[in-house]
């Protein structure tokens, strides 16, 4: 790997040096609000080319890092869609087992339910019967 970046850095250097050599003419630089000295025409296309490449590694990585968010904001939409889908379910049963008779209820029937629900009756000196869940 290290001899491989060493021969793309030494190709690139050639480049660099081809480029500066065979565009020898000096330029004026307009920069709109201020003027550069003449130079080069090479050195400046080699200023432009790694300003561009600089640039352009830095906004890849912004990219890269919107890129990345969104992928985790979907992935967390998901597992909430997921979650809350669960919660409902969840509650679903929990309603179920709330709503569901009593054991007095399912061995007695109905009539079972209209003596025991709540109601004082004068039978052994006012006692009250009253309607109770049991907990599973």
């Amino acid at each position: 790997m290290r001899i491989l970046l060493l021969v793309l850095l030494f190709l690139s250097f050639a480049y660099s040096l081809g480029l500066v050599l065979a565009n020898n003419t000096e330029v004026g630089v307009n920069l709109l609000f201020s003027q550069a000295p003449t130079m080069n025409l090479g050195l400046l296309l080699i200023l432009c080319l790694i300003l561009g490449i600089i640039i352009g590694m830095l906004l890849a990585l912004l990219m890269f890092r919107v890129l990345q968010n969104k992928w985790e904001i979907s992935r967390l939409q998901k597992l909430n869609a997921n979650l809350q889908e669960q919660v409902t379910q969840a509650n679903i049963v929990i309603d179920r087992q709330a709503n569901a008779p009593l054991v007095e209820e399912a061995v007695y029937g109905a009539t079972a339910t209209n003596v025991q629900d709540g109601s004082v009756s004068d039978v052994d000196d006012g006692a009250m019967l009253t309607k109770q869940k049991r907990d599973y």
